[in-house]
């Protein structure tokens, strides 16, 4: 059974148009993959991206078994997950500024700059969970590519959502990785101290931003 039986060409090239338009807006997700490219390589940026998918894939979860509905209409709950990003981007900021530039990491390598590839990856899950950004997509802007008409609601959504996953995952990949060989040749400058407060203080202004909105 093609993918088309579930939804249509034209509803899919619309979608493509959209989610692209959504992915050009940085957000925490997009800047922790990069911030860990830029001061710790490019492994690093492989397991925050990922980590960031799998948080990905448990939102498009929630809003299939219609969870998202339920936060959507709990003003407290879904400033409570606001409130919570918001301040953990801010101590993720604050950390990094705390923390002396380290070297860049290669692949060859379990750790990477002294971070564990594990701990990037739980924090990218724990940064796109608490992402209101995503709460919003899989609320109020994947439904909207949904055709009740067509039957098969569920396989819709799982669709689109893996869809974005997928894209998504690989436009972080690609960022991550080319940011990751870029900062390589300037571990031990004065340009990687730089692009390390950098990256906190967005980190920082992230959160803030979050808070106010």
């Amino acid at each position: 059974m093609s993918l088309t039986w579930y939804v249509s060409v034209g509803t899919l090239a619309g979608y493509l148009a959209a989610i692209t338009l959504f992915m050009l807006t940085p957000g925490p997700d997009m800047l922790y993959v990069l911030a860990n490219a830029t001061r710790y390589g490019i492994r690093a940026s492989v397991a925050a991206a990922l980590g960031v998918a799998v948080g990905e894939a448990v939102h498009v979860a929630i809003a299939v078994l219609g969870l998202s509905a339920i936060i959507a209409a709990s003003p407290m709950l879904y400033a409570t997950i606001r409130y919570t990003g918001a301040a953990y981007l801010i101590i993720l900021g604050f950390l990094a500024l705390r923390r002396p530039t380290t070297p860049t990491g290669t692949w060859g390598s379990g750790t990477t700059g002294g971070v564990d590839l594990v701990r990037a990856a739980t924090r990218g899950l724990l940064t796109n969970l608490l992402n209101p950004k995503m709460i919003v997509f899989t609320i109020a802007f994947l439904p909207q590519f949904v055709n009740t008409g067509r039957g098969h609601v569920t396989a819709q959504l799982l669709i689109l959502g893996a869809i974005f996953v997928t894209i998504q995952l690989a436009v972080d990949l690609a960022l991550g990785i080319t940011a990751g060989r870029f900062a390589g040749r300037l571990a031990d400058g004065r340009t990687a101290r730089v692009l390390h407060r950098v990256s906190a203080i967005v980190f920082v202004g992230i959160g803030i931003r979050l808070a106010l909105a």
